[in-house]
């Protein structure tokens, strides 16, 4: 952060927070292809903090929210009882540091999905941290519209996976290259539709990466700009699908645990017959923004080596799809 944004950041904390605050250490953390996250050690008042203030990358999803969207997201999971870092100040004006951004608390723990797979995979699964998983995603999805403090979040759908077939197939389209098995993966969920539920708030990014651990618990669910009214099972699919694993393949909520444990956390409100709808769904979402994040890379707007990468991963999201299929259409979980 160079001195000139650093000046221009102070002067607007100093008058968010209505004390002096002076920024010390600021370090771009890890993660975050789609925004940027900075930990910032802050003086405020004369006392000692830590907070994180979270930005936009040079390109970001269309489909992402922006920052001031996020925030206000933050806010209402915060104050419906979800463990979110506390939503702190929030900035619209680009001419501080060239782009909208918020503050929020540091919290403690590590996010890192490789390390928590690996941990949990040596303890033969974690089911007191996916039970607190599934907790969390209950009283996320507690919240439900009408919601004035979220009406940027639009309609909700009538029925969330038919929306959600519709909205896949726009993008494939848009994006202009052939990719039969994720047409086949959307006709199969045509074939074996749900009724619909009462929408309420989803995540839409509920995995091992976006939980902050600590200690076998949850100390922070992050990166909220993929939220959106619809069936709550859309969440629960998207931690349990194979994608979001990372190798540990029979621990089958997030590879921290098993499914059992998460549906014992989150309570009566889930259904396991429509789990695996939306664990497919799963697959077919995350090959279609793998697909869009190459696309970043290659149309020179944004190059970066993890954008080309993650494209790379769409044959084995294929080949999860296939399955999916089969056992979908079996009537197998």
């Amino acid at each position: 952060m160079d001195e000139t944004r650093r000046a221009a950041l102070n002067a607007w904390l100093s008058e968010a927070a209505g004390a002096p605050v002076e920024i010390g250490e600021a370090a771009l953390l890890s993660g975050g292809a789609i925004q940027q996250n900075w930990a910032i050690a802050v003086t405020r008042g004369g006392a000692a903090e830590e907070w994180v203030l979270r930005t936009d990358n040079a390109a970001t999803l269309a489909v992402s929210l922006s920052r001031t969207e996020e925030y206000a997201l933050l806010r209402a999971a915060y104050a419906a009882g979800v463990t979110v870092p506390e939503p702190l100040f929030c900035c619209e004006d680009r001419g501080v540091i060239g782009a909208p951004f918020f503050v929020m608390r540091r919290v403690a723990g590590t996010a890192t999905a490789f390390r928590l797979a690996r941990q949990a995979a040596a303890e033969g699964g974690d089911a007191a941290l996916v039970r607190h998983a599934g907790r969390e995603m209950a009283r996320i999805h507690s919240i439900a519209p009408p919601r004035g403090d979220l009406a940027f979040l639009g309609e909700p759908p009538a029925d969330a996976g038919v929306e959600f077939v519709r909205a896949m197939r726009e993008r494939l389209d848009a994006a202009g290259t052939p990719r039969p098995i994720l047409e086949w993966g959307l006709s199969a969920l045509e074939r074996n539709p749900l009724p619909p539920l009462p929408p309420v708030l989803c995540h839409n990014d509920f995995r091992t990466g976006n939980l902050m651990v600590q200690d076998h618990a949850i100390t922070a669910v992050l990166d909220w700009e993929f939220a959106a009214w619809g069936d709550p099972h859309a969440d629960l699919g998207w931690l349990c699908a194979p994608c979001w694993r990372f190798g540990n393949l029979a621990l089958e909520a997030g590879g921290l645990g098993p499914r059992g444990a998460l549906l014992e956390g989150y309570g009566p409100g889930a259904d396991p017959s429509r789990l695996p709808f939306w664990e497919l769904a799963a697959s077919l979402r995350w090959a279609v923004i793998a697909a869009d994040q190459g696309a970043r890379h290659l149309s020179g707007q944004e190059r970066g080596l993890e954008l080309a990468l993650t494209a790379h991963i769409i044959p084995e999201l294929e080949l999860d799809i296939l399955r999916q299929v089969e056992a979908l259409d079996a009537g197998s979980p």
